[in-house]
């Protein structure tokens, strides 16, 4: 099998005399130090178990229960991942949501779901919960938003009434909301942005961190960093070194996935994975492709948050072992069998692939959720598949059999639907 280039296979299997590792953050109740001069308290911790080559498997642990790593977080973006129930979400084997801050500020409000138990109370979801940064959301917002030294100033999708999110208020927002892992304010810019603003904005990312930080009571809630530096190799290296020197619980890779090519996605996602600490969890925001989640994993990445899987879904597009289909084309129409043999999902064991090809023709909403199960359902086996070849030592043996079965679409045609998509940021 010809090799991919990702390293030596090392796996830590505990048990055997020089080859067992338990790494672990310091639990909740410890001291650890968050931003000089205070002390905050982490309330996670996370466990790595066993290498293969740089791809990790591990376990987080939270105020609400375990996180096996490498993870797929699907998007609640209004406290719900669109057309399925949180108990749905258990059965198909997610493990943590993530809450969107900018949509749930506007609709119903923080205070609402503060006073409602905090996000996971409110949705109806027992397991742990993640917020984003609002970064990414103020450049989907494009003119909607302005951004300086202050923090994000943008205008409603819902009635054009004007806001400010501060990073001081950012995290008093994130408080009520109630989520296990917060991230702080960030600055995320196109990849095509010159190196002068690329910096301008790494430099505000840092800035903000640091307000964030102070802001920060840290009960309950993990603050977890982010690098930013856009796709230039000395900001990415500048960025990491003053993120990781802050001691945080854990730290994400921002302003990727953003209309880049592929290959510079995975070569800054490589630069940053290597120079984020071995004992906290790597988070690579934004990714959510099946075959971006195993190049990823291979660069030592453990957790992922995306829409993808479940937009496309509602769209008509299924995952397959062998890439994503259509299923509303003809070629569907009055097919038996499963749309893909080797899924053990409700929709593949109940329904027909020309089933579902009917369901969206005939534009039945169940279609919506059926293609949606199947989709996470897809994601989330991928992602305990790759845990057990990490596990096993065979993670290098799988990621290649998948990677040459797998055919992703095509680059041109996504990143021309990735810049559409874009244009509707903020009204979903």
């Amino acid at each position: 099998m010809k090799s991919l280039g990702w390293g030596s296979s090392q796996t830590l299997r505990p048990g055997k005399s020089g080859l067992s590792t338990t790494v672990i953050v310091p639990s909740s109740g410890s001291d650890a130090i968050l931003g000089d001069p205070d002390t905050k308290t982490m309330s996670i911790t996370f466990q790595l178990h066993a290498t293969d080559g740089a791809a990790r498997a591990g376990t987080l642990h939270t105020p609400h229960g375990d996180v096996p790593t490498p993870t797929f977080m699907p998007v609640a973006t209004q406290a719900s991942v669109k057309t399925v129930t949180p108990q749905e979400l258990r059965d198909l084997g997610v493990a943590l949501v993530m809450g969107n801050t900018y949509h749930l500020y506007l609709r119903p409000g923080v205070d609402l779901v503060r006073d409602m138990g905090g996000m996971s109370a409110f949705m109806g979801w027992d397991g742990p919960t993640i917020t984003d940064s609002g970064g990414f959301q103020a450049y989907s917002l494009g003119r909607n938003a302005r951004i300086d030294a202050q923090g994000l100033r943008f205008q409603s999708h819902i009635d054009g009434s004007i806001h400010l999110f501060t990073p001081e208020a950012v995290m008093s927002y994130k408080e009520s909301l109630g989520a296990d892992i917060i991230m702080p304010l960030d600055h995320c810019v196109a990849y095509t942005q010159d190196i002068t603003a690329s910096r301008q904005a790494m430099e505000r990312t840092h800035e903000w961190l640091e307000r964030c930080i102070q802001a920060h009571d840290g009960k309950g809630q993990s603050l977890f960093g982010i690098v930013q530096g856009s796709v230039f190799p000395d900001l990415r290296n500048e960025s990491a070194a003053f993120v990781t020197a802050r001691d945080l619980p854990g730290y994400a890779i921002g302003g990727l996935a953003v209309g880049e090519p592929k290959d510079m996605t995975y070569s800054t996602a490589a630069r940053v994975a290597a120079l984020l600490p071995q004992d906290r969890p790597r988070y690579l925001m934004g990714v959510g492709s099946p075959e971006d989640l195993v190049r990823c994993v291979a660069l030592g990445v453990d957790m992922f948050d995306c829409a993808l899987p479940t937009r496309v879904a509602r769209n008509g597009a299924l995952f397959t072992a062998h890439g994503r289909v259509n299923i509303d084309v003809a070629a569907y129409r009055g097919q038996r069998g499963p749309v893909d043999d080797g899924c053990d999902c409700y929709t593949c064991r109940h329904f027909t692939a020309g089933y579902l090809h009917h369901l969206f023709r005939a534009r039945e909403l169940l279609g919506l959720r059926l293609a949606t199960i199947h989709n996470l359902r897809f994601i989330m086996r991928l992602m305990d598949r790759m845990r057990a070849a990490v596990m096993e030592g065979t993670f290098q043996a799988f990621a290649s059999e998948f990677l040459a079965s797998y055919r992703p679409a095509d680059e041109d045609a996504r990143m021309e639907q990735r810049a559409r998509w874009l244009l509707t940021q903020g009204k979903e």
